[in-house]
């Protein structure tokens, strides 16, 4: 009998470019259909989005298949991130001056005039920690400039990731707007999402620092963010209590999957009892250094971070790492360490409930610690100081290279925007050029817009020399 012919292999690179081909062109006709929206209509779209997560019971469903599939950090926390960051980036972007259709500026003694115009389609890469808010964080600021959104997911985050854009499409839908202005890749692979990159007109990258790399070199413009490893400075002039409770607030919340968790605490010498007791108040569990050393031997295994222990509940992260029955109880970790650089693991990112302790001479010296913490991770993305001396607070910003200083605030709660500071609502934080990103703020609306400069003539305002080189002039000579 002969042998039937065997059928031929299918392509997967044709395959692949269909796919995007046809997400492109489903987000173009869905920007062309929303091209004529006026400001009203543009909020109305991003609430929709917003309502899309914050929906009590759609939070608490996305949270729970987040913490299944990725195994990382715990349900009840996400179901507040979901509906937090949600409710305030909303706030921001409902404001009155958050323009983003036609005229956004008139400045008639300039003679210039400034109009808001779309991007195009957005490249969304999405990490595992945030599956579900930072998709629709992205969406809505991406939508706000009336840009059509397509969402790539982490491998663990597809589920969630896949339903929460198919819950802010019917949403659209049913607010009476273009549901393509939302997309997902229907499955997960470097390949498909390098030709997302390749084929969008903006591609805003959250997560590995090989995603940031990849959109770099896509050849479009991209936004990406850096490294986490926030230190935080206490001295003695704090309200003890109050920066414990701040600390252990942002250090467990979510298990510590945020970029912005405290993973080292600077204590000046004159703060440090009295700062730790503090501490160990709050439930935090001082390693010995045979514990120590138990820790660094199981949540780094093969140099690489154990998936085992990050962002695990306390007595999971104690049953692991070999801690005692009491440790179980904690409800953080706190390892001491005396230097930073790739010779001391826990000056870097960990992702977990371990948080190193340094003790340093004085503030001065606080610093030159936090600089050589930075160094090592973390370049450009934030630190934080509890103190009263605002003489320190500016210092701590003069000095250091970083983008966000936060005074007196639980650092993964404060460092993405709060109801109780001035930075924008975000899951995304820019690290400036320190941290190789080519933003120095939290992402927002305004990195998702073109502006047109209409220009007229005003009176001439040409100077004269000596008003221009005067001064260089009296102090130089010609």
């Amino acid at each position: 009998m002969a042998l039937k012919e065997a059928a031929p292999a299918v392509d997967q690179n044709a395959q692949e470019d269909a796919i995007i081909a046809e997400l492109i062109a489903n987000g173009r006709a869905a920007m062309d259909a929303f091209a004529d929206a006026d400001q009203e209509a543009v909020n109305d779209a991003v609430t929709a989005l917003a309502w899309a997560i914050y929906k009590p019971e759609r939070a608490r469903e996305l949270a729970e298949t987040a913490v299944r599939d990725t195994g990382l950090g715990n349900v009840e926390d996400k179901i507040t991130k979901n509906r937090r960051k949600t409710f305030g980036t909303l706030r921001d972007l409902l404001r009155e001056d958050a323009r983003t259709v036609g005229i956004i500026e008139e400045l008639p003694d300039r003679g210039l005039v400034k109009y808001a115009k779309p991007v195009g389609i957005i490249a969304a890469v999405c990490p595992s920690t945030n599956p579900a808010a930072t998709p629709v964080n992205k969406s809505m600021l991406a939508v706000k400039g009336r840009n059509a959104v397509v969402l790539a997911p982490s491998p663990a985050g597809l589920s969630a990731t896949a339903g929460v854009a198919e819950m802010m499409r019917a949403e659209l839908a049913r607010a009476g707007h273009p549901k393509d202005l939302v997309q997902v890749l229907p499955r997960v692979s470097k390949s498909l999402t390098q030709k997302l990159m390749d084929a969008s007109d903006l591609v805003v990258v959250t997560g590995s620092q090989d995603n940031v790399r990849r959109a770099y070199s896509s050849g479009k413009p991209a936004i990406g963010v850096g490294l986490g490893n926030a230190p935080v400075i206490i001295d003695e002039t704090a309200d003890f209590a109050d920066a414990a409770a701040k600390i252990r607030l942002s250090k467990t919340f979510d298990n510590a999957t945020s970029c912005s968790s405290e993973n080292a605490i600077i204590i000046v010498d004159k703060a440090y009892d009295a700062a730790i007791a503090a501490l160990e108040a709050e439930g935090g569990y001082l390693a010995d250094a045979d514990e120590k050393q138990k820790i660094q031997d199981n949540l780094w295994v093969d140099g690489k971070l154990n998936r085992h222990v990050i962002a695990k509940d306390p007595d999971v992260f104690a049953e692991i790492t070999g801690l005692p029955e009491e440790a179980k109880k904690a409800r953080f970790f706190l390892v001491e360490e005396t230097g930073a650089g790739k010779d001391y693991p826990f000056s870097g990112e960990k992702l977990s409930l371990a948080l190193t302790i340094y003790r340093a001479k004085d503030f001065d010296d606080a610093i030159e610690v936090v600089r050589g913490i930075l160094a090592y991770q973390g370049a450009g993305h934030s630190c934080g100081l509890h103190s009263t001396d605002s003489g320190r607070m500016r210092k701590l910003a003069e000095e250091l290279d970083v983008v966000r200083v936060l005074v007196n605030q639980a650092h993964a709660i404060g460092n993405g925007g709060a109801f109780d500071n001035g930075l924008n609502f975000t899951l995304s934080m820019g690290c400036g050029t320190w941290g190789g990103n080519s933003i120095t703020e939290n992402l927002n609306y305004r990195n998702f817009i073109n502006v047109t400069h209409l220009s007229t003539v005003i009176p001439d305002e040409t100077p004269k020399e000596e008003d221009l080189f005067g001064t260089y002039f009296a102090r130089h000579g010609q």
